[in-house]
């Protein structure tokens, strides 16, 4: 089991520590523990009450109304607004409580839910990559165990391949172009490489796909095996401006004069400077535009 600070609390669930605070001694909503040296502490069961807290409360129940419900009560109005998939909060928020629980039945319920309303394409892009976003986060400040992270991340590489698989059955390429996706070394973190994967499968292009942490010159192999009209890597792992700086110029240096996206929550973050190949893809349909102007 984990164990939290208020401050972990506050970035988890958005939700500021002194209102925690204030909530705790006015409804009793959570009750922490202390260390020998009487500093509060919080664990699993203190995060995702308060988790479902937020969800109510964001969605117009008084605390005091909150504070009155038991726990079945609690899970129940939950479930209820996930449902509503107008409410990308709620859904996402939902999520990192089955991350938490390591609860398989309820993220699949979730994510089902979404992708009949929604469709899967628009579930992972407005649902599915703002939550990764948030688990990235709390990954870089330590506040999520790997073995959670590493369950989450696994269950929706899972879905994506099989969306992968579901569509290369029917696969009839509209133009004979390839693109390269690959993540550069040390970047292992390659859902936003396998949707975007998919994303050109579905517009008719062969993909050659080398997933993670590929190094430049094992890139470049393959540029000289096989011709290939564009490549496209992600930036997920924490990093410093000037390292992303320096790998994309090494690719550049490597394969030049190649059509070449990049994406992910550190170049979105922190803005690199992109060498004149590199365009930065931020959502499918600029990246549909994009290949069909290829």
């Amino acid at each position: 089991m984990a164990f939290y600070s208020i401050k972990d609390l506050e970035k988890i669930s958005g939700i500021k520590a002194h209102t925690i605070r204030i909530w705790e001694r006015r409804y009793n909503l959570i009750e922490p523990q202390r260390t020998s040296t009487n500093i509060r502490y919080y664990d699993d069961d203190d995060l995702k009450r308060i988790l479902n807290v937020s969800i109510l409360n964001q969605n117009g129940y008084k605390i005091s109304k909150i504070a009155d419900m038991t726990e079945e009560q609690l899970r129940e109005r939950v479930i209820d607004l996930c449902l509503d998939t107008r409410n990308t909060d709620v859904q996402i928020e939902s999520l990192l409580v089955a991350m938490l629980e390591m609860d398989e039945s309820k993220f699949t319920n979730v994510l089902t839910n979404s992708i009949i309303k929604l469709g899967f394409e628009a579930t992972v892009e407005v649902i599915l990559f703002p939550f990764l976003d948030r688990i990235g986060i709390l990954w870089q400040a330590g506040t999520i165990n790997p073995a959670q992270e590493h369950f989450i991340s696994n269950l929706i590489r899972q879905k994506l391949i099989v969306a992968i698989d579901n569509e290369m059955q029917n696969f009839i390429p509209k133009a004979d172009k390839t693109i390269v996706f690959f993540l550069p070394e040390n970047e292992l973190h390659e859902i936003g490489l396998l949707f975007y994967s998919l994303i050109a499968r579905k517009e008719g292009f062969s993909v050659i796909y080398l997933g993670a942490s590929v190094p430049v010159e094992d890139l470049k192999v393959v540029f000289d095996v096989r011709k290939a009209d564009a490549m496209f890597t992600s930036f997920v792992s924490a990093g410093k401006k000037e390292d992303i700086e320096a790998i994309l110029k090494g690719i550049e240096e490597s394969v030049p004069a190649v059509t070449s996206f990049v994406t992910g929550l550190q170049v979105r973050e922190l803005k690199p400077a992109l060498p004149k190949q590199f365009e930065v893809i931020t959502t499918a349909k600029d990246f549909k535009a994009r290949l069909n102007a290829m």
